[in-house]
């Protein structure tokens, strides 16, 4: 009896180093939350079409323990948003304002398709007035019409 007990502790010692490796979290749900909800505002710097929730990147992942620092020291979302803008400029806001720094941020995209249908629309009008109506010659119309009968005789 006293060998299967020692066998079953043996066998249950590893189990217990293992919960060593979990670990815990000093943060409360409310606080939790608010970190999520921050790290989703927030633009991973490094994949820049990912918020910081969203990255494994090592950026990321020091972006979400500074905001996690500053939950535990007080700070408000507002402050830890308006650090990050200060360290990092607007870019780190996944959805920066509308400003004086971000117009072409904004603006941009509707500025390269006016760009683009303005240059087709010049395009095509340059290649419409290149194209000359000229009569055909007297050796282009029996041409034609000598191209024309064969074609209908092949018809036929």
């Amino acid at each position: 009896m006293k060998r299967l007990l020692a066998l079953l502790l043996a066998a249950l010692l590893p189990l217990g180093a293992l919960a060593a490796d979990a670990t815990p979290t000093d943060l409360d749900p409310v606080a939790a939350k608010r970190a999520v909800d921050l790290a989703a505002q927030l633009r991973c710097l490094v994949c820049q079409n990912q918020t910081i929730a969203e990255s494994n990147a090592e950026l990321a992942v020091d972006l979400r323990r500074q905001v996690n620092e500053q939950i535990k020291a007080g700070k408000s979302d507002r402050e830890i948003v308006d650090f990050m803008v200060a360290r990092y400029g607007d870019f780190v806001l996944y959805k920066p304002p509308f400003n004086v720094t971000t117009v072409l941020l904004w603006l941009g995209p509707a500025l390269l398709a006016i760009i683009a249908i303005v240059v087709f629309a010049r395009t095509v009008r340059a290649r419409n007035r290149a194209i000359v109506q000229r009569p055909l010659t007297d050796a282009e119309r029996a041409e034609a019409e000598r191209l024309l009968a064969q074609v209908s005789r092949e018809q036929r």
